[in-house]
């Protein structure tokens, strides 16, 4: 059962497209696999639709899609529209990492071909968002794989896809939308393996041992 949920604020930003696209992508996909947030989404989406259409503007906003319809129709009927495209296969619905295969959700499955970067059991691929020092990422741990004991230098955003983890504080299951600062401490494990998408605005901080193999995993989970 998922326990964990992106906050109220969250959803209505996300209905109105005020996030930027690596948390719209993280809210978009757990509504997808969280029934409950997903009817929440649907009213504030209906809520944002109704503040749209009953704008001042909406009349005006109206009368311009009207134009451009009566044009597009124009230049159909009259042999000028351009020449038909062809239309490129849906985007996959599964990936494959390290020999284990994933279904994506739909808001991730344009990302199906990605670079992979691996150490020992994790394996990070970055999604070409370009958002300044904030990072978006598919992270996968092989079964009986871990992140060494670390905290967070910024604000981390973990949305479990497939699989399980566990960590000192809970056990996750997919769907679980995880939110963490650099109050957090904990050290994740996993037994079946696990993929998740993660967003963070800065490197994971290790609190035990300053190997150079640690700063590593920092920079491929980053």
């Amino acid at each position: 059962m998922i326990k964990y949920h992106p906050s109220e604020a969250l959803l209505e930003s996300h209905a109105a497209g005020e996030l930027p696209a690596s948390m719209s992508i993280a809210v978009a996909a757990h509504c997808e696999l969280c029934s409950c947030c997903a009817e929440k989404l649907a009213h504030y989406e209906a809520k944002a639709a109704d503040s749209a259409f009953n704008d001042d503007n909406a009349i005006d906003q109206e009368s311009a899609q009207e134009d451009i319809f009566a044009d597009m129709m124009a230049s159909i009927i009259n042999g000028e529209s351009s020449p038909l495209t062809k239309v490129s296969a849906s985007p996959s619905s599964e990936i494959e990492v390290a020999g284990d295969r994933y279904n994506l959700p739909t808001a991730l499955r344009r990302y199906h071909h990605l670079g992979w970067s691996s150490i020992g059991s994790i394996s990070r691929a970055r999604l070409p968002l370009n958002e300044g020092d904030t990072r978006a990422s598919l992270l996968h741990i092989g079964m009986n794989g871990s992140v060494p004991s670390h905290t967070h230098k910024g604000m981390e955003v973990t949305l479990l896809l497939s699989g399980h983890f566990e960590d000192e504080h809970d056990q996750y299951v997919p769907g679980d939308f995880i939110v963490l600062d650099s109050s957090n401490h904990h050290t994740p494990q996993t037994h079946d393996g696990c993929l998740c998408y993660t967003v963070a605005d800065a490197p994971l901080h290790f609190t035990k041992g300053v190997s150079q193999l640690l700063n590593t995993v920092g920079r491929v989970i980053y």
